[in-house]
């Protein structure tokens, strides 16, 4: 039998889930009838908008602002929703940075900054709800990419730094293991809206075996799916590209 709402009376943090595939995440997961909340960092009116679109799905919402590399931020948020919202079943470390720059060009700055976001941030998280979720059998779904196991020359620091976050995801599953399953989504090309990147995207889209580029349902179509799976299923780096990276 099917449940039409699989994830009713859970909890699910997602950071970064003001806009684009942290948007996209947070409502599939309201849909499916968990309670959200949402950090957000600058994106404080696309959080709003957000926030009011899951409640349309009869959940409660809640938008927290959080630095993820900050610990203090991250300690608040954490108490923050387990007050508001009862506990945390799911968290989704969604929140992330990607920027472009040649190996010559790439300032250290640039290196640590990248890191800090797509490294420092989801390992922060995940230990400050780890007692929340072994309580609760919980699930950590973190969010790679398809950089993370392909070398792209104009993107190394991001690559190295997705790549790290799929080895985190393996030795948290083994560290956090029987209590906690974590898994990863590694998205391949989404197409998101942007008008500047139409041409590039376009020519992706070709190269691609499924004819197309990914979108942000597809993407959160596979979270859903980890947010829901069998725990047995762990440590896994799910790529979600049409098939572009075979």
């Amino acid at each position: 039998m099917v449940i039409a709402k699989p994830l009713t009376g859970k909890v699910a943090l997602v950071t970064g889930g003001a806009k684009r595939l942290g948007r996209a995440t947070a409502l599939a997961l309201a849909d499916a009838g968990a309670d959200l909340a949402v950090t957000y960092l600058s994106s404080a009116k696309e959080v709003q908008r957000t926030v009011k679109d899951i409640e349309r799905s009869r959940v409660r919402a809640l938008a927290i602002r959080c630095d993820v590399t900050d610990p203090q931020n991250v300690r608040a948020a954490l108490k923050e929703t387990v007050t508001q919202l009862g506990g945390v079943d799911i968290l989704i470390n969604n929140a992330g940075a990607y920027e472009t720059a040649s190996f010559e060009e790439l300032t250290l700055q640039q290196w640590d900054s990248i890191f800090a976001v797509n490294v420092r941030g989801p390992f922060l998280v995940s230990k400050a709800a780890v007692p929340h979720l072994r309580r609760r059998q919980g699930r950590i779904v973190n969010l790679g990419s398809l950089g993370g196991s392909r070398a792209w020359p104009t993107h190394i620091h991001y690559c190295s730094s997705k790549s790290a976050l799929h080895m985190l995801t393996k030795s948290m599953a083994k560290a956090l293991a029987p209590e906690i399953a974590v898994n990863c989504v590694a998205p391949g090309m989404i197409h998101l809206g942007g008008k500047s990147a139409r041409e590039f995207m376009s020519r992706m889209a070709k190269q691609t075996p499924m004819r197309r580029n990914g979108s942000g349902d597809d993407v959160a179509a596979a979270v859903l799916f980890f947010a829901t799976a069998p725990s047995f299923i762990t440590g896994q780096v799910l790529f979600v590209d049409g098939g572009l990276g075979l």
